[in-house]
């Protein structure tokens, strides 16, 4: 774990003392889960339930907040039986799908979402004319219901097809109303007007919060990033936390903490619970 800065230190340590009014925001892949070829095997690392649910007693709400569609996640990460120790504890686990457009709460126990947006149909009929034209046309396909995103991991040079994928893809994008946002050799393709940021936002009013950290990893964090930083002009007490590789660096210069993966969350956030457990 490094702080970016003696601010990052001192950000870490005032959020500590309003740890039990504070909201705990954590990206899926890369940062709760390891990035693996096959998204559909990107399980939640081992150590990750135990920790959430020591976590959870010591702050107000965890909330998981994903591009992943929310069963997705809720069924990669086992976070169902984590609500439920959750739930014993008085506490509540959040988890947002899809960039905000689906939301699941152990409280609630379905997921809630919105309808496909207009233009993804016909945008699926031309990609993959998009895809060929672009020599690229065995990148995989992922449709998440409410969202496409293609996968350029499998192919023989990665970097290269994803390089030649983003100009027509966004082209497409915009010629059926939608954005694109790029991740970590990963397209995505959605609707505009829904984001990680307006989730933290939405989250930290709700919940009325006094603190907040989120941890990403990728370009779709980016917006969480920025809402955070918001609050803290606002007066809360914030932590922008980047799960770093060598793949991504783009949220670094944005961290007031810099962990290595998945484990590197997982101890920053032990670190979080025995802080305020000593406090209390």
């Amino acid at each position: 774990m490094r702080f970016s800065s003696s601010e990052g230190e001192q950000r870490y340590d005032a959020l500590v003392r309003v740890a039990r009014r504070t909201v705990v925001g954590l990206d899926f892949d890369g940062t709760l889960s390891p990035i693996v070829d096959d998204p559909a095997r990107a399980h939640i690392h081992p150590d990750a339930p135990a920790v959430l649910t020591e976590l959870a007693e010591e702050v107000a709400a965890i909330a998981v907040i994903t591009g992943r569609p929310a069963r997705q996640a809720l069924d990669l990460g086992g976070l169902e039986e984590v609500g439920d120790a959750l739930d014993a504890a008085g506490k509540e686990l959040f988890v947002f799908g899809q960039y905000g457009n689906e939301r699941w709460s152990s409280s609630r126990r379905r997921i809630v979402g919105a309808r496909p947006p207009r233009g993804l149909a016909t945008f699926e009929r031309d990609l993959p004319r998009a895809l060929r034209s672009a020599g690229a046309s065995d990148a995989y396909v992922e449709d998440k219901g409410l969202a496409v995103a293609v996968h350029t991991r499998r192919l023989e040079d990665p970097e290269a097809a994803f390089d030649r994928l983003l100009p027509p893809l966004r082209e497409l994008a915009e010629r059926h109303g939608l954005v694109l946002e790029p991740g970590r050799s990963v397209i995505e393709v959605r609707s505009a007007g829904s984001h990680k940021g307006l989730v933290v936002n939405r989250l930290a009013a709700v919940l009325d919060a006094e603190g907040f950290v989120f941890a990403g990893d990728d370009l779709g964090d980016i917006e969480a990033f920025e809402a955070v930083e918001e609050l803290g002009r606002r007066g809360l007490a914030t932590l922008r936390v980047c799960s770093a590789s060598d793949e991504q660096s783009a949220l670094m210069a944005l961290s007031d903490v810099v962990v290595r993966g998945p484990a590197g969350v997982l101890d920053l956030l032990r670190r979080l619970t025995d802080d305020a457990r000593a406090l209390r």
